[in-house]
């Protein structure tokens, strides 16, 4: 499998996409304005504690308040009885903060008082002494193996514990020994600066999106990182240099005119995930609709016929849509809670070959997901780790004419609006004469199919009814001005 990276740096912002066999499958995108909180370390200050929720409310200088669980407190973790949040933290104190999840929507940012700092190997606990190992190494024998080396490598007094990642299974002695000085040498900056700093400031800050790619996602399977822009090009060969010796060979300064992106047609696949409707190489098709609560999935089979009989396009179709699916949760970076409805299957045979396709399919996700089987009603649950906003709501906003819904009234649907109004308008004041302004397929409508209520309603109150189009209204949109 040849797996690329692709970064694409501008002044304003960073994308970065990860490729397999020339498809997109991730995308990650910083902009300037709003860089990734995520591992960032502050020093807060509570200022609201809510016992019946058991958590909190921390200021750390962001525009919102960030929230604080009482099973992210260190303290009350670590004792077999939890305490309650009231007993550990009061208003107006101040404590390390870090942030686990990125502000989303209307939620602020997730905060955890248990610091962990990574590394490209490890990742540094130093408020606990547990050694663990990734869930992604799954053989037993090779997980202590990989504990009883690292407590080889660590001091006899260490402090802190640590947890092995997926790469170390190919670092060297060395590479490991590096990684630890870091993290050591990292924690005791950020402990030297946390005494010294005012409430509301940030401590320390995590590495920057390519960086923590280089860091996180480059493996023994990735053939080339290509970055378009010298400047960065030459930031991660020295963060290579120092960080990752592996990932040297791989970095490649992109210099070609053609923009990079275009080059990979990676601008097609970031509006395709834009869109509602994913079409499948078969002629099926997926529908996604994302909600605050959970993200829906609905598979349809189309113009996909080729099948032996019914029953078999439709399995044929689950098939496919069960591959797409679990790309786009990763395009579109979609967490949570997610359904999908796939056409109903009467073969319990053909139910479990499409779970067993499914859950084969994201396990390729970096992000944690879990696929809990079908409900009685014949739907799949599902759950994605949800750290960061997805990519529709970086790219998008809610649209200005439907506010959200998706849907626009129809223009005779504000006709009848427009009528009630000026009928309110009328019995409450006195005025001569009531100009409608409106868009110009209502005032059309008004003009044309509904001429004869508007004369109608002109009568009826006594007075008289102008009409002017203004093309910048959306098509929801009146005002009735008194004259």
């Amino acid at each position: 499998m040849s797996e690329e990276i692709l970064i694409n740096v501008t002044p304003q912002e960073t994308r970065i996409a990860m490729m397999e066999n020339g498809v997109v499958q991730e995308l990650q995108i910083e902009r300037s304005s709003s860089l990734g909180l995520v591992g960032n370390v502050y020093r807060g200050v509570v200022c609201r504690v809510l016992p019946g929720m058991q958590s909190a409310f921390v200021e750390i200088g962001l525009q919102r308040a960030a929230f604080l669980h009482a099973g992210d407190i260190f303290e009350c973790g670590q004792s077999e009885t939890q305490l309650p949040i009231q007993a550990v933290l009061h208003e107006g104190q101040s404590l390390m903060v870090q942030v686990i999840k990125e502000p989303i929507g209307t939620k602020g940012a997730r905060l955890t008082t248990q610091i962990s700092i990574a590394g490209r190997f490890l990742v540094y606990l130093p408020q606990q002494e547990h050694i663990g190992v990734s869930q992604r190494i799954e053989d037993e024998a090779e997980r202590e193996q990989l504990k009883q080396r690292l407590l080889g490598l660590l001091p006899e007094r260490r402090v802190g514990g640590y947890i092995i990642r997926t790469m170390s299974e190919t670092a060297t002695d060395e590479e490991l020994l590096a990684d630890i000085d870091y993290l050591t040498k990292t924690w005791q900056h950020i402990l030297a600066k946390s005494t010294a700093v005012p409430d509301r400031t940030l401590i320390f800050q995590d590495l920057n999106l390519p960086m923590r790619v280089l860091r996180d996602v480059l493996s023994a399977e990735t053939a080339m990182v290509r970055i378009d822009s010298s400047e960065t090009y030459q930031k991660l060969v020295d963060f290579a240099n120092l960080y990752a010796l592996a990932a040297l060979n791989k970095l490649v300064h992109y210099q070609g005119e053609r923009p990079l992106f275009d080059l990979y047609s990676i601008e097609q696949e970031i509006e395709k995930a834009m869109s509602r409707k994913v079409e499948l190489k078969s002629g099926g098709y997926l529908i996604f609709d994302q909600t605050e609560a959970l993200t829906t999935v609905d598979v349809n089979t189309g113009s996909f016929v080729s099948g032996k009989n019914l029953s078999d396009t439709i399995f044929k179709t689950n098939l496919e849509a069960a591959q797409s699916i679990a790309r786009q949760l990763r395009l579109r970076n979609l967490g949570g809670i997610i359904i999908v409805d796939f056409i109903d299957m009467d073969e319990d045979s053909q139910r479990e070959a499409v779970l067993d396709e499914l859950q084969k399919a994201v396990t390729r996700d970096r992000a944690r997901t879990g696929v809990n089987g079908f409900t009685p009603l014949g739907l799949v649950e599902m759950t994605r780790k949800r750290t960061r906003e997805s990519l529709a709501h970086v790219l998008c906003e809610t649209c200005a004419s439907c506010k959200g819904r998706g849907e626009l009234k129809t223009a005779q649907t504000v006709c009848y609006e427009i009528l009630r109004e000026l009928l309110r308008e009328a019995r409450q004041f006195n005025a001569r004469e009531l100009r409608v302004l409106a868009a110009p397929k209502v005032i059309d409508m008004l003009l044309d199919e509904e001429s004869q209520s508007l004369a109608n309603l002109s009568d009826f109150i006594g007075k008289q009814i102008s009409l002017q189009v203004e093309a910048n209204y959306s098509q929801e949109s009146f005002d009735i001005i008194l004259m």
